[in-house]
Parts: structure tokens; C-alpha cells; sequence
């Protein structure tokens, strides 16, 4: 079996994948995502607490707004193509240069939209704040770089991640290391913006140089205008439902700077951080299966529904591995990480470690609904989660403040991923397998 990863496999797994080409693609691809994570996972926690420590909670907590804010519109610049983009390269590879150079227009030009909408919406809802304002605009160049991210894609759709690894993960640690410079030379906090803004640079950088490094161009890249027309028409629903989606992932910090304050933000911020830590683990793997996904629809709906059960299984499981011995020791790793500034932050860790089993498994939910071609119903269950997570960080922030977001945030996970299935019939059979899931998950 030519496989990199072989060596660190178990002997069953190295057995069932004997023979089995595409299932090694997979396991290697995914290999590589995981590498990638782990390293910025290591290096990014320790260096992330570092900033947290030196910048304090208050200004932790503006840094993370305005990061939080900025997230809000990226859905706009990214078009919600992702997904679209690797199925239509994965069946016209002959026509990748037409669906990347088209994607690359298409998100440059709603990258753009997307800056002067978020910079000029928060005058409105910070006025007087030009600290503020100058950190959302440095946040904001970021959304222009998007338009480059279609590479990845591509790479996506090859099943060939590490390249992309490579790229992004030489700007993360170079921009590593330049923020622990900037803690020792005492830097601004303005300082540490342009630092996050520089990494999102020196990616783009990387991914044109792998991409060209496999004889490919970007200027031989071309718009078709009936491209256009079709991915606009097919993107709509997902650019809705991306939105609905980033206001459920982070509105809780922009609405919690608003309505206790920044200090609270970067308490709640801290909390969050380690959290998401694994969120990389379901997102790499679907990301890497997904294709094959696609493939198996088209040989037998028992195959197609078989993976999905097994995806469903695995996801679940690793979220049960993680949220069980994480809310017993939550105040321990907070008071070790971040100090006795960030005290509060460890029973807010402890409740959102269960958002992320059901973002695990709302992930593995989303790609079966891509695959079956059912955006507006994943609009649907997206904005039912948003919905919820909103009224609840209404009725819960101003009592109790960042428990309150991280209570929001749970509830909201869960009824996005899970709960809405039981409230639209196409989707009964789809929560049935979730609920299995979540009673009886299984690692293979």
C-alpha cells in the first residue's frame, strides 16, 4: 500500500485499506488536514494565549470582536461555492479553467461588496469608536483574498490537500512567529490585526506558487458569462444559508461585545478558542470524503446511505471523546492556559464543549444534503439554528452574560444540526440516522 500515512495506521485499519485505491486517497488526504490542524492546533494555542495574556481580556476581547464581526460577511465574499465548485471540478475536470477562473471574478467582486458593507456598518453600530473602526477595516482587506481560496478547491476536488497544507501553513507559522516579536517588543494592538492580516496574504501567495508548481496557470484562467448565469442562480440559496450560518457561529461575540461589553468578549473568547480547537476534525474529514460521497450516490442509494451512517457514527463519537473529559477539567485548562484573568471562562468552556458534537455532526449533515442537491433545505435548518441562537443570546446574555452565549450557543448547535430535522418531513429520515448517531456512536 503506497500510502505516507501507513506507517502511523493500526494494522486492522492498514488491512481494510489493502486494495482499496480511493479509501487511500481519502485516509492520506485526510492525513494531511490533520497535520495541518495539529500545527496550527500546537503552535496557534500557545502563541493565541500568549496574545490573550499580553493584550489582557478588554482589548483580547476587541481583537476577537472585530474578528467575530468581520466573519459575519465573509459568506457574502465566499458565495457559498465551496461545495458547488469541488462537485462541479470532481465532474469537468476538463473544465477546471473555466470554473476557477469564473469562481475567482465572482468572489473578488463580492469580496469588495462584502468589505465597504461590513466597514461601513460599523459606524453605525460603534460610533465614536475609531479603534474599532480601524480593526475592522484591517480585518475586512482580508474578505479581497477569498477570490484565491478557489485553488484549494481545486485541490479539493484532486483529493490533494497537502499542497494547500503547505501553502497556508507556511503563512501561519511565519506569522507566528512575527506575533511573538511583537509580544516582546511590546507591540500595539493595531500591531496584531495587521499580523492576522498579513498571514491571509502570504497564503494567497502560497497557494498561486503550489498551484503553478503543478505546470497550472491562474492567467490562463476564464469567465464564461453562461458559468456565471448558473453558478449565481445555484450559489443563491448557499450564500443565504452561509450567512444564516456565520450569524449562528459568531454572532454570539458580536452581540455579547454589544450588550456586556469587550471585557466579557475576550472572557467568552477565551473559552471559545479552546473549544474549537477540534472543530478542524470534522471539517477535514468531510472535506476529504465528500467526493467519494458524491461518487457512491450514483452507484446505490444503500451504499450512499450506509457512508453516511458510518460518517454520521465516527463524528459522533469523536465529539462524545472530547466533550466528556473536557467538561470536568474545563477550569483546570483554563487556569492553566490563560490565568486567573480568564477564571470565568472555564464554566463557559465547560458548556460549549457540547456545541461540538453537534457541529460535528451538522457538518456530516451538510454534505449530505449538497449531495443531494437540497441547498434551500440546508437553508432551511440553518436559519431555524440562527434563529434560535439569537433569541436565546437575547434573553440570555443580559442575565448572565457569557454563560448565557455559550448556554445560546449549545442549544443552537443542537437544534441546527439535529432538532430542525424533525420539523420538515424530507428530513425525518436524515435526524433518525443523527439520533442513532448521537444514542449509538461508533469509532469504524
Amino acid at each position: 500500500m503506497n500510502l505516507s500515512w501507513s506507517r502511523f495506521l493500526p494494522s486492522s485499519v492498514k488491512r481494510r485499506l489493502e486494495g482499496r485505491r480511493n479509501l487511500q486517497k481519502i485516509v492520506s488526504n485526510t492525513g494531511w488536514l490533520f497535520a495541518d490542524k495539529i500545527i496550527r492546533m500546537g503552535a496557534g494555542l500557545i502563541v493565541g494565549i500568549w496574545v490573550a495574556r499580553y493584550l489582557g481580556p478588554s482589548q483580547f476581547g476587541l481583537l476577537s470582536f472585530s474578528g467575530s464581526y468581520v466573519t459575519l460577511f465573509s459568506a457574502i465574499s465566499l458565495l457559498g461555492l465551496e461545495a458547488i465548485i469541488v462537485r462541479e471540478l470532481v465532474r469537468n475536470p476538463s473544465n477546471s479553467g473555466d470554473i476557477l477562473g469564473t469562481t475567482f471574478l465572482l468572489r473578488l467582486i463580492a469580496g469588495v461588496a462584502a468589505f465597504f458593507m461590513a466597514t461601513g456598518a460599523i459606524f453605525v453600530m460603534r460610533p465614536g469608536e475609531p479603534l474599532t473602526h480601524v480593526l475592522v477595516a484591517i480585518a475586512g482587506i482580508g474578505l479581497f483574498f477569498h477570490a484565491v481560496d478557489v485553488i484549494d478547491l481545486w485541490f479539493q476536488s484532486q483529493v490533494r490537500s497537502k499542497y494547500v497544507v503547505f501553502a497556508k501553513n507556511g503563512a501561519f507559522l511565519a506569522v507566528t512567529i512575527a506575533k511573538i516579536f511583537l509580544i516582546l517588543l511590546n507591540a500595539s494592538l493595531i500591531a496584531f490585526a495587521c499580523a492576522n492580516l498579513f498571514e491571509v496574504l502570504l497564503g494567497a501567495v502560497g497557494l498561486i506558487l503550489v498551484y503553478r508548481l503543478h505546470g497550472r496557470q491562474p492567467y490562463r484562467w476564464k469567465v464564461r458569462l453562461e458559468l456565471v448565469r448558473k453558478l449565481l442562480k445555484e450559489c443563491f440559496p448557499m450564500v443565504l444559508s452561509g450567512i444564516i450560518f456565520m450569524v449562528y457561529l459568531r454572532i454570539d461575540q458580536v452581540m455579547l461585545g454589544q450588550m456586556a461589553g469587550d471585557r466579557e468578549v475576550g472572557i467568552y473568547a477565551a473559552a471559545v478558542r479552546v473549544a474549537e480547537i477540534w472543530y478542524f476534525i470534522p471539517t477535514a474529514i468531510v472535506s476529504s470524503v465528500f467526493p467519494d460521497i458524491v461518487h457512491s450516490r450514483e452507484t446505490s442509494d444503500e451504499m450512499f446511505y450506509g457512508k453516511l451512517q458510518k460518517l454520521y457514527n465516527l463524528l459522533a463519537f469523536m465529539g462524545y471523546a472530547v466533550a466528556v473529559p473536557m467538561a470536568f477539567l474545563a477550569g483546570w485548562v483554563i487556569n492553566v492556559l490563560f490565568g486567573p484573568a480568564y477564571t470565568a471562562a472555564g464554566p463557559m468552556l465547560a458548556v460549549l464543549v457540547w456545541a461540538g458534537l453537534f457541529a460535528n455532526l451538522g457538518v456530516a449533515r451538510n454534505a449530505y444534503l449538497l449531495a443531494m442537491n437540497k441547498s434551500r433545505t440546508l437553508l432551511f435548518a440553518v436559519f431555524t439554528g440562527a434563529v434560535s441562537n439569537v433569541l436565546l443570546n437575547l434573553i440570555l446574555i443580559p442575565r448572565y452574560g457569557g454563560m448565557g452565549a455559550a448556554i445560546a450557543s449549545c442549544i443552537s448547535y443542537w437544534f441546527a444540526a439535529h432538532g430542525s430535522c424533525y420539523l420538515y418531513r424530507p428530513l425525518f429520515r436524515a435526524a433518525n440516522m443523527l439520533t442513532r448517531a448521537i444514542v449509538y456512536p461508533k469509532f469504524w
